[in-house]
């Protein structure tokens, strides 16, 4: 299932086939992150450094020059060490970046002050996402500047720095099958972990005990991390919508709002289901629940090719407003209450975003200055939700405390779209059958 170094060298192509000619492209990895005195949070790769060459270690810069006689990809890597691999594990060094990651030419990136300046003179353009790492940002800087130094002597700077992300990004929004198989296999683990928290849950828990149960099953299933920290919010909880305290006892009658996806080969999954503590949905909640589920159901039914971005947002605010009134949450027009974004009080973010190397992954949702048309290839998230402040005086208190999100990942495909998530319940039959032990 893993991707192939194949496509790692078809991205690289596309890429320099978008750049302008005698340009260069720059792209380091991610260092290290420091997370107390002498030790070290898990090193997660830089998404856009991985896009294009799949290699997942620190401190290393790859080059893409377009046109080089010698060859048009360059990596910067850590030599090999014997004595520092016995403390910190294999590295591949220069040598193993070219034969297992198909590098033109690959260095030590002790000697990269020495080599890449000479690789980007003569170029008339750099294409690098300046202001991102300004510590990287003062490297480039500094290799341009002593090429200008050196203009009497001969030597050549680049007239221009390009933003390279427009670009890049732009690839990355459309997934290939590879790309999609990997994708289903990360939402595949997370819907499974949603139904084991399902299933453990249980009245007097701690909301930490059943993130113990998501991180279990992804850690088991070979995606050893979330793809983001994990949100499990019971009772009042779950209308705090980047709760990620997860400390809370949970008390029969609330509902649990869990947000969570593992990391899978580098590739996030983003599942959001909200299920009863004790095992049955209260008739409010159960109101509330199915208002977000037809909500939810309906914008993945216009999340097609040939809508635009927002279709799906639009007729999910439709619904969740119509069913606020008929709840009598809001009170006046449909169309003026939609107009004036009376739903906001309740329903305070957008329906979704695009999904990938990151939960919350690149790619533009506007194309000058209109929605951008959906189309194959593109995956997102559908996430409508409704949040009933346990402060808000204006409404029943029978009401009040009450939050649900549901969010599935789909692919958009040549027709329609593919539920990836499709295997974590959410219908109240099923939920409620699930945490009975009455579903397998």
């Amino acid at each position: 299932m893993a991707i192939g170094p194949e496509e790692y060298a078809r991205r690289r192509q596309r890429l320099m086939e978008l750049m302008e000619a005698d340009s260069i492209a720059i792209i380091a990895a991610a260092s290290e992150q420091l997370r107390s005195n002498d030790t070290y949070f898990p090193f997660r790769q830089n998404s856009d450094f991985y896009y294009l060459s799949g290699f997942n270690e620190p401190d290393a810069v790859l080059a893409l020059i377009p046109g080089r006689e010698q060859g048009e990809f360059v990596m910067f890597c850590r030599d090999k060490h014997p004595e520092k691999e016995i403390w910190d594990g294999f590295r591949y060094g220069p040598e193993g970046v070219c034969q297992h990651f198909a590098a033109d030419d690959a260095f030590p990136i002790d000697d990269i002050d020495d080599i890449l300046p000479g690789l980007i003179e003569g170029r008339t353009r750099i294409y690098y996402a300046m202001g991102r790492d300004t510590q990287f940002d003062r490297h480039v800087m500094e290799w341009v500047n002593a090429i200008r130094c050196n203009e009497r002597g001969g030597s050549t700077p680049p007239g221009e720095f390009q933003e390279l992300d427009h670009l890049l990004h732009e690839l990355r929004l459309f997934k290939s099958a590879a790309e999609i198989k990997v994708m289903q296999k990360a939402a595949s683990i997370s819907s499974q972990a949603h139904r084991e928290a399902m299933q453990a849950c249980r009245p007097e828990m701690f909301e930490y005990q059943l993130e113990a149960v998501l991180h279990h099953r992804f850690a088991q299933s070979a995606a050893r991390f979330p793809a983001y920290n994990s949100i499990v919010g019971s009772g009042a909880n779950a209308c705090v919508l980047h709760y990620v305290e997860n400390q809370k006892k949970m008390r029969a009658g609330e509902l649990v709002l869990i947000d969570a996806g593992c990391e899978y080969q580098n590739y996030a999954a983003d599942i959001t289901r909200t299920f009863p503590v004790s095992g049955c949905f209260s008739a409010e909640q159960q109101a509330i629940y199915e208002i977000v589920l037809a909500a939810n159901e309906t914008a993945i039914a216009e999340a097609k090719p040939g809508n635009h971005w927002d279709k799906p947002h639009e007729v999910s605010v439709q619904i969740i407003t119509q069913g606020l009134l008929d709840l009598g949450l809001l009170d006046g027009e449909l169309n003026e209450l939609i107009e004036t974004a009376a739903y906001r009080r309740f329903y305070m973010h957008r329906v979704g975003h695009w999904l990938g190397l990151d939960v919350h992954d690149v790619g533009d949702y506007r194309v000058a200055d209109q929605w951008r048309l959906l189309e194959p290839g593109m995956v997102m998230t559908i996430e409508p939700g409704i949040y009933v402040s346990p402060t808000d005086s204006q409404v029943d208190q029978k009401w009040r405390g009450i939050g649900v999100r549901i969010e599935d990942d789909i692919a958009i495909n040549k027709h329609h779209c593919t539920v990836l998530s499709a295997e974590a319940p959410k219908s109240v039959m099923d939920i409620e059958a699930l945490m009975a032990g009455h579903m397998l």
